[in-house]
């Protein structure tokens, strides 16, 4: 009974050796070429990530030079803005006073003009009330006959 147990064992083993010795030597194939061909990709990963690496410590390194360049730009831009602020300053301020001196040019003039006016008119006024004052009827009958002598021809 034990010797029929091996034999049909034996018979079983040698079946499935038989019919699964094909399917399975072909999965393990595939399964080595699968293998070897994600050691390929990870090792061309890993070569990628190795250059990308000692690309980024590069730019790290480069990082405190490339910061020095812009602390620099920036001075310069901000000493160029302030001159050119200072530049615009003065020249407003150069506008303003030349305005200011036109304004005060002009105002001067209609100051000048209002007290000529003012002093013609007060002169005037004096002139009437002295002539009024001082002009008699017959002074008025002399300068009337005098004018009308000189205009006949």
């Amino acid at each position: 009974m034990l010797a029929g147990k091996v034999v049909n064992f034996a018979i079983l083993v040698g079946a499935l050796v038989y019919l699964l010795r094909s399917p399975i030597v072909g999965y393990l194939k595939n399964r080595g070429l699968a293998i070897r061909k994600d050691l390929a990709d990870a090792a061309a990963v890993r070569s990628e990530a190795e250059t990308q690496l000692a690309s980024v410590r590069s730019k790290l390194a480069g990082l405190p030079a490339e910061l020095d360049l812009l602390r620099r730009r920036g001075e310069e831009e901000v000493a160029g803005e302030q001159r050119r602020m200072t530049e615009a300053a003065a020249g407003e301020r150069q506008h303003l006073l030349e305005r200011a001196r036109r304004d005060i040019d002009i105002q001067l003039r209609v100051a000048r003009k209002a007290l000529l006016e003012h002093s013609a008119a007060l002169a005037v006024s004096l002139t009437r009330e002295r002539v009024q004052r001082e002009i008699t009827p017959e002074d008025q009958a002399r300068l009337i006959d005098r004018y009308a002598s000189e205009v006949r021809p």
